[in-house]
């Protein structure tokens, strides 16, 4: 491979699903000033509000869970209109 020409800060990263606590170690090259122990390591961490942990496709839940609640809030009022 050449020299010089892949980042330099590509390091484990860990991802956190904020909307079930689920976690994973990955490789990135993502920004990230927060931190948080994983497996018995410090490690970076990367904050997500979906990932295929939560997310309906994946999951086979027809309702999306959101941590602010805002799709079910809409879904409730206006299922009275739905024909």
């Amino acid at each position: 491979m050449k020299n010089g020409i892949h980042p330099e800060n590509y390091r484990l990263v860990v991802f956190k699903d904020m909307s079930n606590d689920e976690m994973f170690l990955c490789k990135s090259t993502a920004d990230t000033k927060d931190t948080i122990e994983f497996e018995g390591s410090t490690y970076p961490l990367i904050k997500m509000e979906i990932s295929s942990t939560s997310h309906p496709f994946y999951t086979g839940k027809v309702k999306l869970v959101d941590t602010a609640g805002r799709v079910d809030k809409f879904m409730n009022k206006y299922k009275k209109f739905a024909q």
